[in-house]
């Protein structure tokens, strides 16, 4: 069997399924809520395996041509009917169009994804600064954050992506990559 490598530099458009974080999820959304302080919010739309888990839980080895081949990348696919194939049954479930540190405001090569915002998620791939550490308020205001819990565009992002590094340089989940996300149309509507 002979193994493929896809390494992307310019990171997008990838594709990943993940689980939805609202006000359907009763006490552990309350509590979560009272925490942050977000309380604009009505879901939280991230890249946080935390708040979001993963749809596709492991690889497979037929997966590893549809991924990304990088260190924290193995859960994006790039092949948009790929992924929906592997994650079955996305009803409650977020399909998202997603591009890492892009140069340039990316728009979707798929109508039926809509832009959300941007989020800034830990280098290592895993926590969102946004949503999943409290706030860091020498460089964003929690009460920016959209209803979703992104930003509003990819300069404010870069922004606070600066901010991050340099008022927060020694917090581990401070340095950041940036990226836009896109959502389903359906998936959007049913929230």
């Amino acid at each position: 069997m002979s193994i493929g490598f896809v390494v992307v530099n310019a990171l997008g458009p990838l594709y990943i399924a993940t689980e939805r974080f609202d006000p359907r999820r009763g006490a552990d959304w309350d509590k979560y809520v009272a925490w942050s302080g977000l309380t604009q919010l009505r879901e939280v739309v991230t890249l946080d395996a935390i708040l979001c888990p993963r749809v596709v839980k492991e690889i497979l080895p037929e997966d590893w041509n549809e991924i990304v081949n990088e260190d924290f990348m193995l859960d994006y696919f790039i092949s948009l009917d790929y992924l929906v194939q592997r994650a079955g049954s996305l009803e409650g479930r977020n399909l998202l169009c997603v591009y890492k540190n892009p140069a340039t405001q990316p728009s979707p090569h798929d109508s039926r994804f809509q832009f959300e915002g941007c989020d800034l998620v830990d280098v290592r791939g895993g926590i969102s600064a946004l949503t999943n550490c409290g706030g860091f308020p020498l460089a964003f205001e929690n009460a920016e954050l959209s209803a979703v819990g992104l930003l509003a565009s990819l300069e404010r992002a870069r922004t606070v992506q600066n901010g991050l590094k340099t008022h927060y340089e020694s917090q581990a989940h401070a340095d950041c990559d940036v990226w836009a996300i896109f959502r389903d149309r359906q998936a959007a509507s049913h929230v």
